[in-house]
């Protein structure tokens, strides 16, 4: 929680100073909404973390990505999105392409398995409600709300078992809340621009830079059965993609852009 912190307090600092130089009220109109956004998020967060910490880094994101699955179920219930069959194909393409990426690693327990399921439903109904503030709030004023959830409930649960960081550990918490800011406002722009189900299987891309990342810097290595889950990533997402953009190219008018 310490680590939620750091990285929530880093990003509401960087939110408030853009809020004001874009001369925005932060404090926003659809309360209910925000607090059910900054909640599932701060949840899906910090259980996301608690699977970094304790298995594998491709095996946490393999898991964590399972949200837009129950993003897109939870769209079809609460915003009334309409998925294509066709489009389930291409759904369940990249979900058995996570699947050969997570095979069978002894090193991942089902209680951790659990807790990154609970991340990805967490993940999937803060993506619902950011799709539910879309041309209602500024998205810098959604960003904001679910940092102030974050580093709130993150400082309350840790500054009992504090722990002071060194140096370095400091830089790459402060590095965790910047690259967030950028990564979470562009991700509201998206959810504010683009149907949900197509904004939320691009997320699987991040499960290559996971697999990158963890094999260069962390030592983790990956078989033949993970490289061919890749491909089935990258093709469930292109096949989407291709067909989303087809069904709506001059159908559907293009959805006015929230102001800057």
């Amino acid at each position: 929680m310490e680590v939620v912190f750091f990285r929530c307090f880093t990003a509401m600092s960087i939110a408030f100073v853009s809020l004001y130089k874009a001369k925005v009220s932060w404090i926003g109109s659809n309360r209910k909404l925000l607090f059910l956004r900054g909640m599932f998020g701060t949840i899906a967060l910090y259980t996301f973390f608690l699977t970094i910490q304790n298995i594998p880094l491709a095996s946490a994101v393999t898991i964590q990505y399972l949200s837009p699955i129950f993003t897109t179920i939870i769209a079809i219930f609460l915003l009334k999105e309409k998925v294509q069959n066709i489009q389930w194909i291409f759904f369940a393409i990249s979900f058995t392409g996570v699947l050969l990426i997570k095979g069978f690693d002894e090193r991942v327990s089902m209680f951790y398995l659990g807790i990154g399921i609970v991340s990805a439903i967490g993940s999937a109904f803060a993506y619902n409600m950011v799709r539910s503030l879309k041309q209602k709030e500024h998205e810098l004023v959604v960003v904001l709300h679910f940092q102030i959830f974050g580093a709130i409930t993150g400082l309350a649960f840790s500054i009992f078992n504090w722990q002071m960081p060194s140096f370095q550990d400091f830089v790459f918490l402060v590095l965790t809340g910047v690259f967030t800011h950028f990564g979470q406002l562009n991700l509201t722009r998206s959810l504010h621009r683009e149907n949900i189900a197509n904004v939320s299987i691009l997320n699987y891309t991040g499960l290559i830079y996971a697999l990158a990342f963890g094999y260069f810097f962390f030592g983790e290595s990956f078989s033949l059965l993970s490289l061919a889950g890749i491909l089935l990533v990258v093709a469930g997402v292109v096949l989407n993609l291709i067909f989303g953009k087809t069904k709506t190219a001059g159908i559907l008018p293009r959805e006015s852009a929230v102001a800057e």
